[in-house]
């Protein structure tokens, strides 16, 4: 005897039928295929994709270089989308959450690394660019236990910036446009230098406070 009345044991005292947790732990399970999900699976297997096309013949056959950038535009695309979804739509998953930055850093890390291996961007640039990409990572960890740094409005442009520079890159370009992506590259890394210390003083801010409140707690 448990003293527990059936009503409130589960409402009939009767033991769950033998598939009933299944079927809820398939529900759960299929949770993980939703569109904005999908949409960062799409984006992770463009990768090797688009890398290949990039190095075809090369790397410096025009053709191989549009494909290259259609494979680029595709992974941008579903980055915008595969955010918006799972917020609006409230497809938040660990999966995606996990995902969704490997997926972005690893399109634009890949671009950066075969375009200075080309020889079509300097090194630096590709160094400061994911520098700053794993030093904001690595900065959200650190402050993960006092709150979350949001994205700020700089750090959207900069994504912005970023993508349009990198794939005007991917194109091969010449004469005028040629020029033009030199200066939307240089817009961009200073974006990527002035947003890094934005989130850097951020975090700062959000540590102190964190601690600040442990503190008073104690």
């Amino acid at each position: 005897m448990t003293g527990v009345p059936a009503s409130a044991a589960g409402g009939t005292g009767r033991r769950p039928a033998p598939g009933a947790k299944l079927g809820a732990a398939a529900v759960d399970q299929a949770s993980l295929w939703n569109i904005a999900n999908i949409l960062t699976m799409i984006r992770l297997v463009l990768v090797p994709g688009f890398v290949f096309l990039l190095l075809a013949e090369g790397g410096y056959d025009p053709a191989w270089r549009a494909w290259a950038w259609a494979a680029f535009a595709v992974a941008m695309i579903t980055d915008i989308f595969d955010g918006h979804l799972a917020r609006t739509y409230n497809l938040v998953t660990d999966f995606g959450k996990i995902a969704d930055p490997i997926a972005d850093k690893a399109i634009m890390g890949s671009a950066l690394i075969c375009l200075s291996w080309l020889g079509e961007l300097p090194w630096w640039v590709t160094g400061v660019i994911l520098g700053r990409e794993l030093g904001i990572t690595l900065l959200r960890f650190w402050v993960i236990r006092y709150g979350v740094i949001p994205a700020s409005r700089g750090g959207k442009l900069k994504t912005l910036v970023q993508g349009t520079a990198v794939g005007m890159y991917v194109l091969a370009l010449t004469g005028a446009l040629a020029t033009m992506r030199f200066w939307v590259m240089a817009l961009a890394v200073v974006l990527t230098v002035v947003t890094g210390l934005d989130y850097i003083r951020q975090a700062v801010v959000l540590r102190r406070a964190g601690r600040a409140a442990e503190r008073a707690a104690r």
